[in-house]
């Protein structure tokens, strides 16, 4: 089936059918962790879960009281059900996570679980490029993506501070941009209508043809320097323009830039304590499973690198030595920026040990 064509209306799943769904839970399915996969009558994953008790979740599902519960509605356009044992919760959740980004499965909400709680900033690409606070990576759009950070209110209102003081644009992502070294373009387009932010000095207004290219590219640089923490430069700025405002008793318009020379800080202070989290987000974390299926994970900035059994013995403690030293030896520059790829499982890792602080007792930093 090719994802985005419209589907033919499915008749709802019959008694008979969901009644031998049920009974094949019911005898063949155990209560440990694990993953499982709700399927068409034409193989299609429409959703994907997990837990730590399979058999009891797959069977709440059949108890659903109401046919508008998405438990309901889900079972009603599935024609089976498979699923796969885990040796941990956390081994579960982390192929969950895997399986829901390889099938995108009409009925997940792209593991919206925690993800919530923080916020990205995304650098877009292309022409102009700006910055938007985001909840996720899109799987559609390229760019560069800092955080995670809490709070989207007020990292929002620290980066219209950080576009004003670097007088990067906020305008509408598909705004035409006619830079001033652009001349042709002027000639065979009309000019965009003045640019409020422009003509207030906001804004280098690079669709009015304020600026040109490479004027424009180097605020993306020292934008990019401030969110990588390599650069106080915006800082800076606001700090001489209240002072030299103090200085000429204008203590009125000292004030607004006091205040946003704080929400700058603040937003500062977020990157240094992101730096500190993810760097501390790499260690080595051993975790119990069922029936002695213990797991150790090396997880390195907030990404699980590698998986292993647990060693049992010498040959195993030297394989996963020499593992651990080939993943951890790298010594990169603490940074705020976030691989689009690596997203979702820094915000899944940093869910887990939020919501289960006492599992940093099973792990063990690399020296």
């Amino acid at each position: 089936m090719i994802r985005g064509t419209p589907r033919a209306k499915k008749q709802p799943t019959s008694d008979a059918q969901l009644a031998v769904m049920r009974t094949n839970v019911r005898e063949t399915a155990a209560d440990r962790p694990g993953v499982y996969r709700m399927l068409s009558s034409e193989g299609e994953v429409l959703y994907v879960g997990k837990s730590k008790r399979v058999r009891s979740r797959l069977m709440s599902y059949f108890r659903c009281e109401y046919p508008e519960d998405k438990g309901a509605r889900i079972l009603r356009s599935a024609e089976s059900i498979e699923w796969d044992y885990t040796p941990s919760e956390f081994a579960a959740l982390l192929q969950e996570l895997r399986l829901i980004k390889r099938f995108r499965p009409r009925y997940n909400v792209a593991m919206m679980r925690d993800a919530r709680h923080y916020s990205f900033i995304k650098l877009t690409k292309g022409t102009a490029p700006k910055m938007l606070v985001v909840r996720g990576a899109s799987g559609e759009e390229a760019g560069i993506y800092y955080g995670p950070f809490v709070g989207a209110q007020r990292v929002g209102e620290a980066i219209r501070e950080l576009n004003d003081a670097l007088m990067l644009r906020d305008c509408r992502t598909d705004m035409k941009m006619f830079y001033s070294d652009q001349v042709e373009l002027f000639q065979l387009s009309p000019r965009t209508p003045g640019c409020i932010r422009h003509e207030i000095s906001k804004c280098l207004g690079p669709c009015v043809g304020g600026c040109s290219a490479a004027q424009y590219d180097e605020r993306v640089l020292l934008a990019r320097a401030f969110l990588e923490g390599s650069d106080d430069g915006p800082i800076n700025m606001l700090r001489g323009e209240m002072e030299r405002l103090s200085a000429e008793l204008e203590f009125e318009r000292a004030a607004v830039y006091r205040d946003k020379l704080e929400r700058l800080e603040a937003l500062r202070a977020q990157f240094g304590r992101l730096r500190f989290a993810v760097e501390n987000l790499s260690f080595v974390y051993t975790v119990p499973g069922h029936e002695g299926e213990d797991r150790v994970y090396l997880i390195r900035k907030g990404v699980v690198r590698a998986e292993v059994r647990k060693p049992k013995s010498s040959k195993d403690r030297r394989s996963m030595k020499q593992l651990v030293e080939d993943i951890f030896s790298p010594d990169d520059k603490p940074t705020a920026q976030v691989p689009t790829h690596e997203i979702d499982e820094l915000l899944l890792l940093s869910s887990w040990f939020r919501r289960f602080p006492k599992e940093m007792k099973r792990t063990k930093q690399v020296s």
